[in-house]
């Protein structure tokens, strides 16, 4: 009686112990979530509701145009063109989203990470160099680059969270198509959000976290503003 107790009580905390339900929650969609205490507050974890399946067309899940270029990012050298739930409501809750863009020649698809998504990109015309930048686990002043000059037909990815860079190193504009495994992967490119926060950070923080005078600092934020 007592070994079937054993065994039974085994197996029950096994199950618990492996079963997704309690193993982790799910990843976030968006980079806030401010908890409400107000019972008719309408919640929008995913920023989407549902609409009712019996309501649901083919054209909900749906999207032309990608056979050209999308609008232009003011001083960043490319145009983005992008699908997501907002163009094609059907994505809603796949954790699917899919960029074209287009980036001038000599420019850089500036330093940025996706905090909720990894990110594969494919290239259709141009040279690019594309890289990422992966923490050294043994000296954390350190960093380890993975980069690869690419061209027409080759893909490469960046791991979810990780700095990474993309850059035309040729002299006509490269297009590229770039997946992401999130319905909102998140953008925040670093030296944007670094020099341009609002409020701004304190000059004297910036001078000691980048071991520069505030006159250089006061130079970044006039580039990054």
């Amino acid at each position: 009686m007592r070994m079937w107790w054993f065994i039974t009580t085994l197996a029950i905390s096994a199950f618990i112990c492996n079963s997704p339900v309690y193993a982790y929650d799910n990843n976030p969609l968006q980079d806030i979530c401010v908890a409400l205490n107000d019972s008719q507050a309408s919640v929008f974890v995913n920023g989407k509701i549902c609409k009712d399946p019996k309501l649901a067309t083919a054209n909900d899940f749906y999207f032309s145009g990608l056979n050209v270029s999308g609008n232009e990012v003011p001083g960043l050298g490319f145009s983005l063109k992008t699908v997501d739930v907002n163009n094609m409501p059907g994505l809603n809750t796949l954790g699917i989203t899919l960029v074209r863009a287009d980036l001038e020649p000599q420019r850089i698809g500036p330093f940025h990470m996706h905090p909720r998504a990894t990110e594969m990109i494919t290239i259709l015309e141009g040279t690019a160099y594309a890289g990422f930048l992966v923490p050294d686990p043994a000296n954390f002043f350190k960093s380890h680059l993975f980069s690869k000059i690419l061209n027409p037909g080759d893909v490469f990815v960046f791991p979810q969270g990780l700095i990474h860079f993309l850059y035309n190193m040729g002299y006509k504009k490269a297009t590229f198509l770039f997946y992401f495994n999130s319905q909102n992967p998140g953008f925040v490119i670093i030296p944007y959000s670094i020099f341009a926060s609002n409020p701004p950070i304190s000059d004297d923080i910036l001078a000691k976290g980048f071991q520069l005078n505030k006159t250089e600092i006061a130079e970044l934020r006039k580039k990054f503003s």
